[in-house]
């Protein structure tokens, strides 16, 4: 006799051991809480005082910063290793704490980097080599803090699974994806409580000090976070060893694998056409709001740092109310639609309040573009599950997440390169900025378009059959 596909005895030593309660996926949440921290010092600060105040291209530091996001591919090696290598009898937490502690240091490196690439641009005037070879390394820590990154953040994903069942995991997920935003949110009153003394004509060497103290202060506060969430969370609840042979083949799965399997169906590459662009037209806004707010409205960086708070509430607000109340009702394809609809029209209204220099009316029309992003978040994340396949539900999530990375990597370069654009064609900072907004809008219409062509009915009549033709060719 075999339960699911574990024989009986895996699946009543299973059954032993302790199930996950409410007070421990919160407290796992601490880490996403921490990851949502560290967004907003990466994207937040970093971005503004590169852009803004040492006058850094908006492409070279947006680049620079979404070398995290391009190194994703090797979150896939790094879940294999944590499968395949455990330390100390254990395959998921030493690969969690090892990671956050370089993350953490990385983010450190990576403001005494900028200082150094806006020293060598004011000695100079302008750019020189030394400019050039800063602004590599500035690409290249970035580059190592989105590896550590992904060896703390993918072993974690993997613990996740490891310690629920299915009928408890989508709540452990959706409790641990909500403290993601409530970390965006603390994360940003933190820093403008950190750096509120902070004026626009603050000298630099005052403002290197404030900043310097927040990227000691935070990040250490982040590392005690990840201690706290995982500390014998993995000893306790862990069911891996009695899931090992579905581990061994999941660690077969390569990337070439899984993207071979992501195209086979027709539908699959629609809608994760539909994701990269969907994605991209939603995050380019990341590259370009810190300094918006100081350019165009005058805010100082406390401020503008303040603007994160707004945009997360709003996303948290739009994810609980879509998942209990919107969804339901109308549909995950049509919910999804309406929040690609509605962040098109707050993308007028981001514009609208540059026109106008009214920072009450960023901040509001952030809280809408907030609000619109969460309920895109979670009817897209419904959606993906209704066209994913039981036999390879970690391959379709796990290309899933490696898609978004790369989306977002290159909606952050796309935002900068875009306002560079505008910036050369209009004088003026409103218009520049307002041309990365259009282009946001003509990517959600173009999103809403390839969303028309999924039909969840055809992908469940033709996937499993495309799969099954690709794992054979694979083992032939």
């Amino acid at each position: 006799m075999e339960t699911g596909n574990l024989p009986e005895s895996e699946a009543i030593a299973g059954e032993s051991l302790p199930r996950i309660n409410l007070a421990t996926m919160f407290r796992l949440g601490l880490f996403q809480m921490g990851l949502g921290i560290m967004s907003v010092l990466t994207l937040g600060v970093i971005n503004r005082i590169a852009i803004d105040e040492l006058k850094v291209p908006a492409l070279i530091a947006a680049g620079a910063i979404a070398m995290h996001q391009f190194v994703a591919p090797a979150r896939v090696w790094f879940g294999q290793m944590s499968d395949a290598k455990p330390i100390a009898g254990l395959h998921r937490t030493p690969y969690v704490w090892g990671g956050s502690i370089l993350f953490t240091a990385m983010s450190f490196v990576a403001v005494q980097v900028v200082w150094q690439l806006g020293q060598s641009m004011e000695q100079a005037g302008g750019w020189t080599p030394d400019s050039y070879g800063w602004a590599a390394v500035f690409g290249l820590v970035f580059g190592g803090y989105g590896l550590a990154l992904s060896a703390s953040s993918t072993p974690f994903a993997a613990l996740l699974v490891d310690i629920s069942d299915e009928d408890n995991r989508s709540k452990l997920v959706g409790t641990v994806w909500s403290m993601l935003m409530v970390g965006i949110i603390i994360g940003a009153i933190v820093s403008s409580v950190l750096l509120k003394q902070i004026a626009l004509d603050t000298p630099i060497e005052q403002l290197q000090a404030s900043v310097n103290r927040l990227f000691l202060i935070v990040p250490a506060i982040v590392v005690f976070l990840t201690f706290i969430a995982t500390v014998g969370v993995e000893q306790k609840y862990s069911r891996y060893s009695q899931r090992s042979s579905v581990a061994h083949r999941e660690d077969k799965i390569t990337l070439g694998h899984a993207l071979r399997v992501l195209t086979a169906s027709r539908q699959t590459g629609i809608f994760f056409s539909f994701l990269l662009v969907m994605s991209i037209s939603l995050f380019m806004q990341d590259a370009v709001m810190e300094p918006y707010g100081g350019e165009v409205f005058g805010m100082p960086i406390a401020e503008t740092t303040k603007l994160n708070a707004f945009f997360g509430l709003g996303t948290l607000i739009g994810i609980s109310l879509t998942g209990f109340a919107i969804a339901p009702r109308l549909g995950k394809q049509q919910t999804t639609k309406i929040g690609c609809i509605a962040v098109s029209g707050c993308l007028g209204l981001l514009a609208l309040a540059g026109f106008v220099a009214e920072p009450s009316m960023l901040m509001g029309a952030l809280l809408l573009y907030g609000f619109g992003s969460g309920v895109i978040t979670t009817g897209a994340i419904s959606l993906m599950l209704d066209l994913t396949a039981a036999e390879t539900a970690g391959t379709f999530i796990g290309a899933w997440g490696l898609a978004q990375a790369i989306a977002r990597g290159l909606a952050t370069v796309t935002g900068g390169a875009v306002l560079d654009l505008g910036r050369a064609i209009f004088q003026s900072p409103v218009l520049a900025y307002s041309t990365v907004f259009a282009v946001q809008y003509v990517g959600m219409i173009s999103a809403v378009a390839l969303l028309r062509r999924v039909n969840a009915v055809e992908f469940q009549a033709n996937a499993k059959q495309a799969i099954a033709a690709v794992m054979e060719g694979e083992l032939d």
